[in-house]
């Protein structure tokens, strides 16, 4: 059963009113971007409670799926994946966009050969994984062990 939203609210983090995220895009509900980069906070004056963030996520990785599909080399990947792995690469294209997700060619390569210890290994040899670590180990895991177990406690 997918723990996309669940694990996106813990990894992106959920704050109900709009902040700048580390890139300085005006953002809210765990990683929705709302505005251009530097644009000021005072022009969004609004909260988004956690049902309607939960659901304008579920919107959007809906549609970072069929992006997915789209892609010979992601769509390989994903047809090996069991929910939880497919969470995972959902998750990387939510943080990374589908093109970035793209890029991990060698990791791609090794979920479509179901040689999930290699896809595990590529991923956490990535400027990725040294941008945002925790999130790469725990991503790595999943891919690794194809269950949550590492997010037990977290979520």
């Amino acid at each position: 059963m997918s723990q996309i939203i669940a694990v996106l609210n813990f990894e992106e983090g959920y704050v109900e009113a709009p902040y700048l995220d580390t890139q300085g895009y005006p953002t809210v509900a765990g990683g929705i971007r709302i505005g251009p980069k530097g644009a000021s906070l005072s022009n969004y004056v609004f909260r988004v409670p956690r049902a309607a963030g939960d659901v304008w996520k579920q919107c959007i990785v809906e549609n970072k799926l069929q992006e997915m599909q789209a892609r010979p080399a992601i769509a390989l990947a994903l047809q090996q994946c069991n929910s939880a792995r497919s969470d995972v690469l959902c998750s990387m294209a939510y943080q990374l966009g589908v093109d970035g997700l793209s890029l991990f060619k060698d990791m791609l390569g090794a979920v479509a050969r179901a040689d999930f210890s290699d896809a595990a290994n590529a991923m956490l040899n990535s400027l990725w994984a040294h941008q945002t670590p925790g999130r790469a180990r725990r991503h790595a895991e999943v891919i690794r062990s194809g269950t949550w177990d590492v997010y037990r406690g977290l979520l």
